[in-house]
């Protein structure tokens, strides 16, 4: 499994200067190629290959006195630019072919862009010193604030720059199987929703956090701050900054919760079913804002890779499945209700309801788990954390996207 970990950097300003002329010589040979493809396909020639690309952008394009200043950073940096285009096309082409979701063609950067990143692999010879600080070629010994351990040496490390000014290195680790945790009998459905976050089929209810709209005043003096600086002024630079320090700040509370609750439900749980939400749909609707502050695809992603490398079972049903009109006691079918009803008796068997307890039941028996206690606040022992997980910094610590 490969997995990815993150660490803030603290360059220098001679590095930070290094580093985003790193980003924009690979800004620069990714526009190149891009340019030149659309140009031969408009042209009906055949797709240049990325060999050809690497041989007339990289080295060819040094010996000119235009491009001369791409020796100036690693070669690497250049290499993975052209891969990551490559990339960006099989993504394209397989959204056509049905093999993933749809997304746009790959576009031409902007070096106003305000994230920024390069990618370093093992060909670049970078290193971790004695000391700590992470080496990267042609850029320095650069400080990082670890967190935490890197299970095994990691093959490639990309260094990104965000919309907030702030420095990450991500680095991506090759690991074996870890060590299961302890069996539990606990088997539990998740019912997502905005009113609480997270109803567990045990009766359990999490309440949603709404970090968005908890820092919406301050979000919007910010906003207001940046809107009347004139365009262009360094003081309108400084004020969009704050903004994005901000949402920053949202962003990495809001995902520093997701990480908590799905860790806690992996180790509490044998096996997590949860529904396959349409969020896209629901994005559409009045409800955006709460649902995109919800961060609901963030969750059930963390639970899902947690599941693999721990050894649990995770289990998605279908978004069309009526959980919420279906009686848990007796599996009769009562019709759609409006949100407004909260609780709904059974015409048949006569059993009270709470609306999402019964449907997180429903989520779990509609993936084949036994649900031994419906509706009744019944929790599992807790189970010993893994060492490996053990010792975390106590402070949230943002992760590459």
């Amino acid at each position: 499994m490969q997995l990815r970990y993150g660490f803030r950097l603290y360059p220098s300003a001679g590095q930070r200067t290094a580093l985003a002329r790193a980003c924009g010589c690979a800004r620069v040979v990714y526009n190149d190629a891009l340019r030149i493809r659309e140009t031969a396909r408009a042209q009906g020639l055949p797709f240049p290959k990325t060999g050809d690309l690497s041989k007339l952008l990289i080295t060819e394009a040094k010996k000119t006195p235009e491009r001369a200043w791409l020796a100036d950073v690693s070669a690497v940096v250049l290499q993975q630019s052209l891969r990551d285009l490559d990339t960006a096309y099989r993504n394209f082409f397989d959204g056509l072919k049905g093999k993933r979701p749809r997304m746009g063609a790959p576009r031409y950067k902007s070096k106003r862009d305000t994230r920024q990143a390069v990618r370093f692999t093992a060909n670049a010879r970078w290193s971790l010193t004695p000391g700590g600080k992470l080496r990267l070629p042609k850029i320095g010994d650069v400080e990082v604030r670890w967190s935490r351990r890197l299970p095994s040496a990691p093959s490639t490390v990309t260094v990104i720059r965000d919309s907030a000014g702030r420095y990450f290195a991500s680095f991506i680790v090759e690991t074996g199987e870890e060590s299961p945790l302890l069996e539990t009998p606990a088997e539990i459905g998740i019912d997502l929703g905005l009113t609480h976050f997270a109803v567990l089929s045990d009766g359990t209810k999490i309440g949603s956090p709404r970090f968005l709209r908890r820092a919406e005043k301050r979000l919007k003096k910010a906003q207001r701050d940046l809107s009347r600086k004139k365009k262009g002024s360094a003081n309108r630079a400084k004020a969009r900054v704050k903004v994005a320090r901000a949402h920053a700040r949202v962003a990495d509370a809001r995902r520093e919760f997701h990480h908590q609750l799905s860790t806690r439900l992996i180790r509490e749980n044998q096996a997590v079913a949860v529904e396959d939400l349409a969020v896209k749909g629901l994005a559409r609707t009045r409800l955006a804002k709460s649902v995109h502050d919800a961060g609901w695809s963030a969750f059930v992603a963390m639970l899902e890779y947690k599941t693999v490398r721990y050894g649990r079972t995770f289990v998605r049903i279908g978004r069309f499945e009526p959980t919420s009109q279906v009686c848990s006691a007796c599996g009769v079918k009562d019709g759609p209700k409006p949100l407004a009803v909260r609780e709904w008796t059974c015409a048949v068997c006569g059993t009270v309801h709470d609306r999402d307890v019964n449907a997180a039941v429903n989520v779990a028996l509609a993936a084949g788990l036994a649900v031994s206690a419906r509706g009744a606040q019944v929790r599992p022992a807790p189970v010993p954390a893994p060492r490996g997980e053990a010792g975390t910094h106590p402070k949230p610590t943002p992760t590459a996207a």
